[in-house]
């Protein structure tokens, strides 16, 4: 009988999850699973609501991305309204957008990854955190507070708080930019910037210094998806889907995100609440493709904002003559990238006068029955998709969340790390270890309440196992 390493909850991501690791009677990895336990309740919750009211519920399905949902959602009902939205409502949803890349990115890699890579993924666990970094290097950590701070405070002066904001809805937004609230979002530019060169620099030294961890943290090639602007540059709120290879190869292109169910499925398996969405023309699981930060910066041809176009260009030549990095460890950089672009897109925004425009709304009535909202969350893009009646009242609702579709990519990942650094026939598990594996499912920055939603924790309890059933190890935490 083969043995089974458990590592329950993984630590430091958004939800509660699991990780299982098998191994055969030689000791060897056989297969590795990132269980999701949470049940996801959102879609089917919300048939009954009126479209009107779904900006404001769906935010609730995250308290780290609310903003994300919330802008979707509001396209969405735009497709229902049938409107175009005013050109002032449109770039305040981007600033809005902006505001909640860099307040997640922010606590994704200054929180809950430089623990690791500042500490040491074999120092204490119970000093790899966020407050063993503040005692390491106090400096480093107040920067990315403030750097949180500021992508937090635009959202709060935007919409009258920094979570589960209320102010986008069907056909624009509630109410202007007061020009007082500009100018006090203009004042954080240069910290911000100054930070966020700071991050990427801190970042390059990481690079050499886990030079020998980092080819086995999710190397391996997959699909990328996302949006990009009509002549292939970064995007974040509009535009079209592409899709390359890890080769670099264009496999399709100019894509319109609401036919998106015509070009994704979503699988499941019966070990995990997560679904398993696929490239449908590949079928799954060999349509495994990824998103997010990683993905956006490989399929984009440029950048538009010119600090962060000049790390774009460093970033692919990080692996050789082929123009695209497959390493999942590579999500953090290209995570910074995007900081960087979005501080200088939030300046380039601030700055643009009709974003001070009074008109923010467009009024219609329920015009279509079915709508489709696309954007880019921090995680990937996002999809909401609502089927109304000719009152405006939710029949049925999909979201396909960022996090799933990179569920196929995430176990690879486990399986890739688990399977280079355990060796079952030692009979001991250190716990940098362990701490390797659910690092692994970090790069990622996986946000599990977005698409699975339950209440529960779970206890870190680790076994080692030999084919005898005999315990080896164990590792509580």
């Amino acid at each position: 009988m083969p043995t089974t390493i458990t590592i329950s909850p993984v630590t430091r991501i958004e939800g509660h999850a699991k990780i299982t690791i098998q191994l055969d009677e030689n000791g060897d990895v056989m297969d590795a699973r990132f269980h999701v336990n949470e049940f996801r309740g959102f879609e089917k919750f919300t048939e009954g609501r009126l479209l009107w009211e779904m900006p404001g519920i769906t935010s609730r399905i995250c308290g780290i991305c609310p903003a994300s949902h919330l802008v979707t959602s509001a396209k969405a009902g735009d497709d229902i309204l049938a409107v175009e939205i005013p050109e002032t409502a449109e770039k305040l949803r981007r600033l809005l957008t902006l505001a909640q890349w860099l307040q997640s990115h922010a606590l994704s890699f200054f929180h809950l990854s430089s623990p690791d890579f500042l500490l040491g993924f074999d120092s204490d666990p119970a000093t790899r955190n966020i407050f063993g970094l503040i005692a390491a290097d106090a400096e480093f950590a107040k920067r990315g507070v403030r750097l949180r701070k500021f992508g937090q405070e635009i959202i709060e002066m935007l919409g009258g708080r920094r979570i589960h904001t209320p102010w986008t809805v069907p056909g624009g937004v509630r109410e202007p930019l007061d020009p007082a609230k500009k100018n006090h979002m203009l004042q954080w530019i240069p910290e911000a910037k100054e930070t966020v060169l700071l991050a990427l620099a801190t970042l390059k030294k990481i690079h050499v210094k886990y030079a020998k961890d980092i080819p086995e943290f999710g190397n391996f090639r997959t699909l990328f998806v996302g949006l990009v602007s009509k002549d292939g540059g970064l995007e974040y709120y509009d535009g079209v889907l592409r899709i390359k290879d890890g080769n670099d190869n264009t496999i399709a292109d100019q894509i319109d995100p609401k036919q998106y169910a015509e070009h994704f499925g979503e699988a499941v398996e019966p070990w995990s609440y997560l679904k398993f969405p696929y490239y449908k023309p590949f079928d799954y699981p060999r349509g495994m493709y990824r998103v997010g930060p990683l993905a956006r910066v490989n399929i984009c041809d440029y950048i538009e904002t010119p600090l962060a176009e000049a790390e774009r260009k460093i970033f692919k030549t990080l692996n050789g003559t082929v123009n695209v990095v497959n390493n999942s460890f590579y999500y953090h950089y290209a995570r910074c990238i995007e900081m960087l672009f979005a501080v200088e897109k939030i300046e380039m925004l601030l700055n643009d006068p009709i974003l001070l425009g009074n008109n923010v709304r467009s009024l219609a009535s329920i015009n279509r029955s079915e709508g489709v909202g696309c954007t880019e969350a921090p995680r990937g893009i996002l999809f909401h998709h609502y089927h109304v009646n000719k009152d405006g009242v939710i029949q049925k609702a999909n979201l396909l969340i960022a996090t799933a579709q990179n569920n196929i990519a995430m176990n690879r990942t486990v399986r890739q790390i688990a399977a280079h650094f355990i060796d079952g026939k030692m009979g001991k598990i250190t716990e940098g270890i362990l701490n390797r594996v659910e690092a692994g499912i970090r790069c990622y920055d996986p946000c599990l309440s977005c698409s699975t939603h339950a209440l529960g924790q779970m206890p870190l309890h680790i076994e080692l196992i030999d084919a005898k059933g005999e315990i080896l190890d164990e590792v509580r935490r």
